[in-house]
């Protein structure tokens, strides 16, 4: 069974910068990515990442600011965060696809998820 675990979240101020980071236990992948679900609010695809070639995708509201990547060798997948704002407080889950997908930008896409990280950004 394929497990992913967050790390990174925590508390910014607005402006600042948070890196986060999602291994896998085991698995190969043809993506990686990240959603996010805010209080009261749906969860919503925020960044994904092929495996190869490394093909990034991002929601309009982090285009410029959000940066994803991956590290094959270690099964990992980063977001780094910058120029952050209140409206980025969510949780944040990796997921992970193993099969090849016409698209990455849907939970449905994904087969496993990890447990969730929680950023705030304070005004």
């Amino acid at each position: 069974q394929v497990q992913l675990v967050e790390s990174g979240g925590g508390l910014v101020q607005t402006g600042g910068s948070l890196r986060l980071s999602c291994a896998a236990s085991s698995g190969t992948f043809s993506a990686m990515g990240w959603f996010r679900q805010a209080p009261g609010k749906e969860r919503d695809f925020v960044a994904a990442v092929t495996w190869n070639g490394g093909v990034t995708y991002y929601a309009d509201s982090v285009k410029g600011r959000f940066t994803i990547s991956r590290d094959n060798a270690k099964k990992t997948v980063y977001l780094q965060m910058s120029s952050l704002k209140p409206e980025d407080t969510a949780v944040y889950y990796c997921a992970a696809v193993q099969s090849q997908r016409y698209y990455y930008t849907s939970e449905s896409a994904y087969d496993y998820w990890g447990q969730g990280t929680q950023v705030t950004v304070s005004s």
